[in-house]
């Protein structure tokens, strides 16, 4: 009984410490979370919405002077001044060249004296008529003669401006060919004038295309001599194909008022095409690539939702979603990699 005794109190000591030490254990454990469901989290995120969209066609172009023209002569003869400089801006109707008409204004002298003595002669004639003093004959005939002579000085008053050269509109003279005392006709080359402001740019995009083009379509072009990049709008389109390019051929209209780039160069082209109705856009980065196509991450009804889409063109912000997204989605564009479907999440919209 004594050894008995000897065994179990030391038992019986182990067992209240293993209780005491669970009952311990128990009392430190932390209290378990109310509810089972996480805060939400806080993202960025914007609202789907039909945005204008631009569908870019790349090409390639040639540099136009809106107006062009070689100078020339429309009568022969010996230039008597030239009253331009080379590279100079000039102004329509400005005087350039001057053919020598010291003949024609002889002769203008000439007739206006004529003019003077047949409009007496026919008013007297016609006061005779009048008083039965002359015949009617000899009335219409000083009335012809007048009228001989008035056509004669219309006839001398164009000759006589055909011997002057004007600008035909406000541009750039360029290198002149002639000098004064020059013997020149209608087919000497005198110099060219162009206007460079505006310009034209000519150029050609695929066939596909020809139905979308529009007159007004914004048009950006640079040149590979300079960094500037220039802006206009298609003013004219080819109402036909090229059959062996199987293109249609462009004109466009921009601005030059630097006058930093000249006709005749090349440039590249970039056309934007306005699609009507426009386009569901969102950020690019709010895409994510899964095995069998691409998602994005919606808010709905507080939660985050996974969303399986198809997308259309992009451009290096955004992207075109052409299924599976409304106008008024709620997309989230910034904690992608750590949502997941049904968190609860709060979104500022920006």
């Amino acid at each position: 009984m004594a050894k008995l005794s000897r065994f179990v109190l030391p038992l019986t000591v182990f067992g209240c410490s293993l209780i005491l030490s669970s009952c311990s254990s128990k009392s430190n454990d932390p209290a378990p979370r109310s509810g089972g469901r996480p805060p939400a989290m806080s993202v960025n995120g914007i609202v789907a919405a039909l945005q204008p969209l631009d569908n870019i066609v790349n090409s390639s172009g040639t540099v136009l002077a809106s107006e062009s023209v070689d100078l020339a002569a429309e009568a022969s003869g010996t230039i008597q001044s030239i009253s331009f400089k080379e590279g100079a801006h000039v102004k329509k109707n400005d005087l350039l060249v001057k053919i020598n008409d010291e003949d024609l204004q002889a002769q203008l002298k000439k007739t206006e004296l004529q003019i003077q003595l047949a409009a007496d002669q026919a008013d007297r004639q016609k006061r005779l008529f009048e008083t039965n003093n002359s015949s009617k004959e000899q009335y219409d005939v000083a009335v012809s003669t007048l009228a001989t002579l008035k056509a004669d000085r219309e006839n001398l008053v164009a000759s006589i401006r055909k011997r002057e050269i004007r600008a035909p509109f406000d541009g750039i003279i360029g290198l002149r060919y002639v000098s004064e005392g020059s013997y020149i006709s209608p087919t000497t080359r005198i110099a060219s004038i162009q206007k460079i402001n505006p310009l034209k740019v000519d150029f050609a995009i695929p066939e596909k295309y020809a139905g979308k083009v529009r007159v007004g379509d914004l048009v950006k072009f640079h040149s590979d001599e300079t960094s500037l990049e220039f802006t206009g709008k298609v003013y004219a389109v080819e109402p036909e194909i090229e059959p062996s390019t199987r293109t249609v051929q462009l004109r466009a209209l921009c601005d030059n008022k630097g006058e930093t780039i000249f006709p005749g160069g090349y440039v590249h082209v970039e056309l934007r095409l306005k699609q009507p109705g426009g386009a569901l856009m969102i950020p690019t980065q709010a895409i994510i690539p899964v095995l069998k196509g691409q998602t994005v991450l919606v808010r709905k009804n507080g939660v985050v939702v996974s969303v399986p889409v198809k997308t259309g063109v992009r451009t290096p912000s955004v992207i075109q979603i052409t299924d599976g997204l409304s106008a008024g989605d709620t997309v989230l564009t910034t904690g992608i990699l750590q949502l997941r479907p049904g968190m609860p999440v709060n979104v500022t919209v920006r």
